[in-house]
């Protein structure tokens, strides 16, 4: 059935029941078929992200593929970007941090603040991450990220699909239950390419200076932030209804979170 008429909010309910049912390729066609307007699916190039797109582009699915660049990401990451786009002759597009922001952050901090405190640290991710991604998800209407109940603590408590009320859009997470290995076993069986880090125990990649390899008995993110002693630590991508980051055991917002920048209403 057709839900294009319905609101999103309604919408995300819909498929958030549909998609246990689903495998990845069809939960992306349901998307597509029941949601009205541009849907954006913004990758970090991590071996979940790469299999969401090695689905999108090898079905030709309407879907935006974007990446946040930083300017600080790993040099493989740039080379993975360069390998996915010639392996399927599609673009995957960037959104940069704005340069005046960024000037001023980097006179403010200097050039690694980012270690000193955790409000400093949010703050880069403001300028670097949450910003562009404003940018990169506005006027869309769905938003696909690479998200897995078993990535950390703080993400079992995601569902397939839910609706973000501070954007106003749909934001769908069609890797929800699947694991690790069986993520690696497809991107095997696939030819996916995947970023040449992960065999050296950088199982989840963000920026440079802030991503470590794990040690062995390490949870998967444990090399992100690793200074910090805050144990639900996130990049402020990923917000409450009010558009808030929510990592604290309370529910609430982790010392810090003010350094975000907050989501344009």
């Amino acid at each position: 059935m057709d839900h294009r008429s319905d609101p999103l909010d309604a919408i995300a309910a819909g498929l958030n029941e549909a998609f246990a049912a689903l495998s990845p390729l069809d939960r992306l066609k349901r998307l597509v078929a029941e949601v009205p307007g541009r849907i954006v699916f913004t990758t970090s190039l991590g071996l979940e992200d790469q299999m969401i797109t090695h689905l999108i582009f090898s079905n030709a699915l309407p879907i935006s593929v974007v990446t946040l660049d930083t300017g600080r990401l790993f040099p493989e990451t740039y080379t993975l970007w360069q390998r996915t786009e010639e392996k399927y002759g599609r673009r995957i597009k960037a959104k940069y941090p704005q340069a005046e922001a960024l000037e001023e952050l980097i006179d403010d901090q200097g050039i690694n603040g980012l270690y000193f405190a955790p409000e400093m640290r949010k703050a880069c991710c403001g300028v670097r991450k949450v910003e562009p991604l404003a940018r990169a998800l506005e006027g869309a209407a769905a938003w696909i990220t690479g998200l897995r109940r078993d990535q950390s603590v703080n993400r079992e408590r995601l569902d397939f699909v839910t609706f973000d009320g501070a954007r106003q859009i749909v934001k769908a997470n069609p890797l929800f239950d699947w694991t690790r290995d069986e993520i690696r076993v497809f991107a095997d069986d696939n030819a996916v390419p995947v970023n040449e880090l992960h065999a050296q125990g950088f199982l989840s990649i963000g920026c440079a200076p802030c991503t470590r390899a794990i040690r062995p008995g390490e949870v998967e993110r444990a090399g992100r932030w690793w200074w910090e002693e805050e144990t639900r630590k996130e990049c402020g991508l990923h917000v409450d209804g009010e558009g808030q980051p929510v990592r604290a055991e309370d529910g609430g917002p982790a010392p810090g979170d003010s350094a975000f920048e907050t989501i344009p209403s």
